[in-house]
Protein backbone atom coordinates (compact mmCIF):
# COMPACT_ATOMS: atom_id res chain seq x y z
CA UNK A 1 0.00 0.00 0.00
CA UNK A 2 1.24 3.35 -1.13
CA UNK A 3 -0.12 6.54 1.09
CA UNK A 4 0.58 9.61 -0.95
CA UNK A 5 -0.91 13.27 -1.69
CA UNK A 6 -3.88 12.96 -3.91
CA UNK A 7 -3.48 14.21 -7.64
CA UNK A 8 -6.05 15.80 -9.70
CA UNK A 9 -7.00 12.65 -11.55
CA UNK A 10 -7.57 10.84 -8.50
CA UNK A 11 -11.08 13.18 -7.88
CA UNK A 12 -13.46 10.77 -9.37
CA UNK A 13 -11.69 7.92 -7.13
CA UNK A 14 -11.98 10.00 -3.75
CA UNK A 15 -15.73 10.67 -4.62
CA UNK A 16 -16.32 6.79 -5.38
CA UNK A 17 -14.06 5.93 -2.21
CA UNK A 18 -16.14 8.37 -0.25
CA UNK A 19 -19.22 6.78 -1.82
CA UNK A 20 -18.58 3.44 -0.99
CA UNK A 21 -17.00 4.33 2.90
CA UNK A 22 -20.56 6.01 3.68
CA UNK A 23 -23.23 4.54 1.53
CA UNK A 24 -24.36 1.70 4.31
CA UNK A 25 -24.64 4.44 6.79
CA UNK A 26 -26.97 7.00 4.86
CA UNK A 27 -28.70 4.14 3.04
CA UNK A 28 -31.66 4.25 5.09
CA UNK A 29 -31.50 7.90 6.65
CA UNK A 30 -34.67 9.45 6.52
CA UNK A 31 -36.47 7.38 3.99
CA UNK A 32 -39.65 5.14 5.31
CA UNK A 33 -40.83 1.85 3.30
CA UNK A 34 -41.43 3.00 -0.17
CA UNK A 35 -43.87 1.63 -2.29
CA UNK A 36 -42.15 1.67 -5.29
CA UNK A 37 -38.84 -0.55 -3.62
CA UNK A 38 -36.29 1.95 -5.29
CA UNK A 39 -32.90 1.22 -4.57
CA UNK A 40 -31.65 4.44 -5.52
CA UNK A 41 -29.42 5.67 -2.59
CA UNK A 42 -28.82 9.19 -1.71
CA UNK A 43 -25.64 10.69 -2.13
CA UNK A 44 -23.24 10.82 1.03
CA UNK A 45 -22.59 13.94 2.12
CA UNK A 46 -18.92 13.60 2.25
CA UNK A 47 -18.59 13.30 -1.25
CA UNK A 48 -19.74 16.86 -1.64
CA UNK A 49 -18.12 18.06 1.26
CA UNK A 50 -14.69 17.09 -0.19
CA UNK A 51 -15.25 19.15 -3.26
CA UNK A 52 -16.82 21.76 -1.35
CA UNK A 53 -13.60 21.84 0.84
CA UNK A 54 -11.17 21.84 -2.16
CA UNK A 55 -12.86 25.36 -3.26
CA UNK A 56 -12.04 26.53 0.24
CA UNK A 57 -9.76 28.92 1.25
CA UNK A 58 -9.42 25.83 4.32
CA UNK A 59 -8.17 23.61 1.64
CA UNK A 60 -4.56 22.18 2.13
CA UNK A 61 -3.46 20.22 -0.53
CA UNK A 62 -0.45 19.00 0.66
CA UNK A 63 -2.92 17.29 3.90
CA UNK A 64 -5.45 15.30 1.26
CA UNK A 65 -3.52 11.65 1.16
CA UNK A 66 -5.04 8.55 -0.91
CA UNK A 67 -4.26 5.46 0.13
CA UNK A 68 -3.47 2.94 -3.32
CA UNK A 69 -3.30 -0.55 -3.21
CA UNK A 70 -1.97 -2.30 -6.64
CA UNK A 71 -2.96 1.36 -8.88
CA UNK A 72 -6.21 1.26 -7.19
CA UNK A 73 -7.46 4.64 -4.72
CA UNK A 74 -9.02 2.89 -1.85
CA UNK A 75 -8.89 5.28 0.59
CA UNK A 76 -8.93 8.95 1.68
CA UNK A 77 -8.21 11.64 4.35
CA UNK A 78 -7.97 15.28 4.69
CA UNK A 79 -7.44 17.66 6.82
CA UNK A 80 -8.32 21.45 6.47
CA UNK A 81 -7.63 24.62 8.68
CA UNK A 82 -9.74 25.41 11.47
CA UNK A 83 -9.19 27.46 14.33
CA UNK A 84 -9.38 27.76 17.99
CA UNK A 85 -10.36 31.70 18.62
CA UNK A 86 -7.68 33.58 16.70
CA UNK A 87 -5.39 30.05 16.77
CA UNK A 88 -4.82 28.16 13.11
CA UNK A 89 -5.38 24.67 13.73
CA UNK A 90 -6.35 21.80 11.81
CA UNK A 91 -9.99 19.51 11.07
CA UNK A 92 -9.61 16.13 9.76
CA UNK A 93 -12.60 14.98 7.80
CA UNK A 94 -13.18 13.05 6.13
CA UNK A 95 -11.62 10.03 6.01
CA UNK A 96 -13.29 7.04 4.45
CA UNK A 97 -12.41 3.86 3.29
CA UNK A 98 -14.10 1.53 0.09
CA UNK A 99 -16.19 -0.91 1.77
CA UNK A 100 -14.14 -3.39 0.08
CA UNK A 101 -11.08 -2.63 1.28
CA UNK A 102 -12.03 -1.52 4.93
CA UNK A 103 -10.37 -3.66 8.51
CA UNK A 104 -7.31 -4.34 6.23
CA UNK A 105 -5.75 -1.10 7.84
CA UNK A 106 -6.52 0.75 5.47
CA UNK A 107 -7.94 3.57 7.70
CA UNK A 108 -4.78 3.65 10.42
CA UNK A 109 -2.13 3.70 7.32
CA UNK A 110 -3.88 7.14 6.49
CA UNK A 111 -4.35 8.17 9.63
CA UNK A 112 -0.69 8.06 10.87
CA UNK A 113 0.22 9.23 7.48
CA UNK A 114 -1.68 12.80 7.69
CA UNK A 115 -0.98 13.13 11.28
CA UNK A 116 2.60 12.79 10.70
CA UNK A 117 2.51 15.16 7.80
CA UNK A 118 0.83 17.36 9.83
CA UNK A 119 3.33 17.10 12.73
CA UNK A 120 6.16 17.73 10.36
CA UNK A 121 4.81 21.31 9.16
CA UNK A 122 4.50 22.37 12.97
CA UNK A 123 0.82 22.59 13.18
CA UNK A 124 -0.65 22.39 16.53
CA UNK A 125 -3.41 20.09 16.61
CA UNK A 126 -6.08 18.07 15.36
CA UNK A 127 -9.51 18.05 16.28
CA UNK A 128 -12.86 16.59 14.84
CA UNK A 129 -16.49 15.02 15.47
CA UNK A 130 -15.82 11.09 15.40
CA UNK A 131 -16.38 7.63 16.59
CA UNK A 132 -15.10 7.55 20.85
CA UNK A 133 -13.74 4.11 20.26
CA UNK A 134 -11.85 4.33 16.92
CA UNK A 135 -10.23 7.74 17.09
CA UNK A 136 -8.68 7.32 21.03
CA UNK A 137 -5.89 4.84 19.33
CA UNK A 138 -4.36 7.83 17.44
CA UNK A 139 -3.93 9.95 20.44
CA UNK A 140 -7.52 11.73 19.99
CA UNK A 141 -8.85 12.81 23.62
CA UNK A 142 -11.69 15.14 24.35
CA UNK A 143 -11.44 18.51 23.28
CA UNK A 144 -13.15 19.74 26.78
CA UNK A 145 -10.18 18.28 28.40
CA UNK A 146 -7.65 20.39 26.80
CA UNK A 147 -9.83 23.51 27.38
CA UNK A 148 -11.20 23.00 23.77
CA UNK A 149 -15.04 22.88 22.60
CA UNK A 150 -16.66 22.73 19.37
CA UNK A 151 -18.83 25.94 18.10
CA UNK A 152 -21.77 23.32 17.91
CA UNK A 153 -22.93 22.54 21.12
CA UNK A 154 -24.14 19.04 20.33
CA UNK A 155 -20.99 18.06 18.62
CA UNK A 156 -19.55 18.18 21.97
CA UNK A 157 -20.26 14.46 23.05
CA UNK A 158 -18.02 12.93 20.16
CA UNK A 159 -15.58 16.11 20.16
CA UNK A 160 -11.89 14.90 20.23
CA UNK A 161 -8.66 16.88 20.04
CA UNK A 162 -5.19 15.28 18.90
CA UNK A 163 -2.14 17.43 20.22
CA UNK A 164 0.73 17.48 17.65
CA UNK A 165 4.32 18.61 19.00
CA UNK A 166 3.79 22.10 18.54
CA UNK A 167 0.80 21.93 20.38
CA UNK A 168 0.67 24.86 23.09
CA UNK A 169 -1.51 24.72 26.67
CA UNK A 170 -2.66 28.23 25.31
CA UNK A 171 -4.45 27.53 22.63
CA UNK A 172 -8.28 27.05 24.35
CA UNK A 173 -11.74 28.25 23.57
CA UNK A 174 -14.00 27.16 20.48
CA UNK A 175 -13.35 25.07 17.71
CA UNK A 176 -14.11 26.37 14.46
CA UNK A 177 -14.01 24.12 11.47
CA UNK A 178 -13.95 25.10 7.82
CA UNK A 179 -17.30 26.77 6.37
CA UNK A 180 -18.11 23.78 4.16
CA UNK A 181 -18.56 21.96 7.25
CA UNK A 182 -21.90 23.94 8.34
CA UNK A 183 -23.15 23.60 5.17
CA UNK A 184 -23.86 19.68 5.21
Amino acid sequence: MLIRRERTSDLAAIDAVHRSAFADHYANAGSGHRSDHATTRPEPPEVDLVRRLRDHSGWMPTLSMVAELHDDIVGHVCLTRAAVGPFPVLALGPIGVRADAQAGGVGSALMHAVLGAADALDEPLVGLVGHLDYYPRFGFAPGPRLGIVPDQSDWTSHFQIRPLTAFDTEIKGEFRYADPFYEL
